[in-house]
């Protein structure tokens, strides 16, 4: 493949996903700005892969309590799914959701409390009654109204 081929910053993507898991930050954030910087070359603005990996980049900086920068990459990220999503999508509740922690990590808790109750509406839209994100959607809400 060519170097600036976007199968290769999937393969990237998802080889930054891996050292995430393993919380080896500093690896992950490599290959997800690998894939980026292959993904701003080769798609279109509001590809769904450059939101994901705004994301990724996004939780990367939150793990590492880089918070002003994990909201700016979050905020990215929903700004392409809010162009290129259906309202209620389960990845909009996704961004939306992260914003909402990353602003209770930085104490704006009436944010993150708007945030993760747009987040819990649209996942119990958009999902299962049962399905296992809306509890954790409904846990993330309640650690943020603890904080008050």
């Amino acid at each position: 493949l060519p170097l600036d081929h976007p199968d290769l910053a999937t393969s990237y993507n998802n080889i930054g996903g891996i050292y995430e898991s393993i919380e080896e930050y500093s690896k992950a954030l490599s290959y997800y700005k690998k894939a980026l910087e292959i993904y701003q070359k080769t798609l279109s603005p509001n590809h769904p892969n450059l939101a994901a990996c705004y994301n990724n980049i996004g939780s990367v900086y939150e793990n590492l309590g880089r918070y002003p920068k994990a909201l700016s990459y979050h905020e990215r990220a929903l700004e392409i799914r809010q162009k290129t999503l259906l309202p209620d999508h389960h990845d909009l509740a996704c961004s939306i959701g992260q914003i909402g922690m990353v602003c209770s990590h930085m104490g704006d808790y009436l944010k993150a409390i708007e945030c993760c109750e747009r987040a819990l509406k649209i996942v119990e839209q958009s999902l299962p009654s049962n399905h296992p994100d809306i509890e954790l959607y409904k846990t993330n809400l309640e650690h943020v109204k603890n904080k008050l």
